[in-house]
C-alpha cells in the first residue's frame, strides 16, 4: 500500500461521513467537509495519532461564481486549507464551501492554527468571507476606506474609485475611476491573416 493509499485510509476511517468528496491530484489528496462540521474535522486531522496535520501552511479564499465555463451549480465561496504533517510527511488540502452565497460565513481556525489569523484577514479583505469568532477581522491589504472585495469575479477590473494627491487641498483625495473600460481579453490570431511568401 502506498502512502497516499494509506492516508487515504486513513482519513475515511477517522473522519467517515464528514467528508463529502475526496479527490486525488498530482499525487496530493484534497478532502471536503461541511460547513457545520469545519472546527471537529480540522480538530481531528490536528490531533488524531493517524493524521497528525500540526501545520497550517497556507488558507485562501476562492470564488467558484464562473467555474468550469459557467457550468458550476454549487455554493459560490469556498476557503481552501493548506496543511502538513511534519511527523508523519504529509500533506493535505481541506475545502469547505460557505453555505449562504449572500454572506459566506465559516468558523474561525485561528485557535487551532494560530497562523490562520493573518491569512482569515487576507481572505475577508480579498473575497469578502467572514469568519466567525476571528479575534481582529479587518482589512489587511486594502485601504480601510476601500469598497467592495477585489478578488470577487464580479468586481471590475477598473476598480471604483481611485485616489490622487490633489495639489489645491493638499491632500490625497478619492474621485470615481476616470480610466475608460477596455477589453482585456486577447484577440484572436486567425490564419488567414499570415500572408506566407
Amino acid at each position: 500500500m502506498t502512502r497516499l493509499e494509506q492516508l487515504k485510509q486513513h482519513l475515511q476511517e477517522v473522519l467517515g461521513d464528514s467528508i463529502v468528496r475526496m479527490d486525488e491530484a498530482v499525487g496530493e489528496l484534497s478532502i471536503e467537509c461541511k460547513p457545520a462540521c469545519l472546527l471537529e474535522v480540522c480538530n481531528l486531522l490536528r490531533d488524531h495519532k493517524l493524521l497528525k496535520f500540526e501545520q497550517l501552511i497556507d488558507l485562501c479564499g476562492m470564488d467558484y461564481v464562473d467555474h468550469g465555463e459557467g457550468t458550476w451549480s454549487g455554493s459560490r465561496y469556498a476557503t481552501v486549507y493548506h496543511l502538513l504533517s511534519v511527523s508523519l510527511n504529509q500533506r493535505l488540502r481541506l475545502r469547505v464551501f460557505a453555505a449562504d452565497d449572500d454572506f459566506p460565513v465559516l468558523p474561525t481556525v485561528v485557535d487551532l492554527w494560530p497562523v490562520a489569523n493573518w491569512f482569515e484577514r487576507e481572505s475577508f479583505d480579498l473575497f469578502g468571507i467572514m469568519y466567525e469568532g476571528h479575534p481582529d477581522l479587518r482589512r489587511l491589504l486594502t485601504d480601510y476606506g476601500f469598497v467592495g472585495h477585489p478578488f470577487r469575479k464580479d468586481f471590475p477590473m477598473i476598480g471604483n474609485v481611485e485616489m490622487r494627491y490633489d495639489p489645491e487641498q493638499q491632500r490625497v483625495v478619492y474621485q470615481p475611476v476616470t480610466i475608460d473600460p477596455r477589453n482585456n481579453v486577447p484577440r484572436v490570431i486567425r490564419e488567414e491573416g499570415f500572408h506566407h511568401g
